[in-house]
């Protein structure tokens, strides 16, 4: 682990979070500026800053979790599409974005670009409560599937 990146500090629970699925591996939990309700991410437990970098066992748990995710997801939000995809441009660590796709442009760079291509602007942060409140029915959907 990592003592100044982010998400080593939530694998460790130094950081709150709104965890939706942990095990040895990985820990899946709500992104703090979601793209839609419901955005999740999943990290690993150990520090691995690229993609490429992932032990196939820790890669195939991200996947795994991410499609646990997807199908609770569409139960929840009732969606046809649940967006996956890793990315580390924000906290060097890999991450996988889990995002339950009300629109065919959730997901797309427009969103975030709306400065311009030189800047970035963050979604807004939901209140905790709206953020408890979507964990507890991520969570419950997959207590379901269980």
């Amino acid at each position: 682990m990592n003592d100044t990146c982010i998400f080593c500090r939530i694998a460790r629970s130094d950081l709150p979070t709104f965890k939706l699925f942990e095990d040895d591996l990985v820990l899946a939990f709500l992104d703090l500026h979601p793209i839609r309700e419901g955005h999740a991410l999943i990290i690993s437990k150990q520090h691995y800053p690229w993609f490429e970098d992932l032990p196939e066992p820790v890669a195939a748990r991200i996947m795994s979790t991410g499609q646990r995710l997807a199908r609770a997801m569409k139960g929840e939000w009732g969606v046809e599409r649940v967006a996956f995809f890793f990315t580390g441009i924000h906290v060097g660590q890999t991450h996988a974005h889990v995002v339950p796709m009300l629109h065919r442009y959730d997901v797309t760079s427009v969103r975030y670009l709306e400065d311009g291509v030189e800047e970035f602007s963050l979604p807004p942060k939901p209140e905790d409560a709206a953020l408890a409140q979507t964990a507890d029915r991520i969570r419950t959907q997959l207590a379901r599937a269980d």
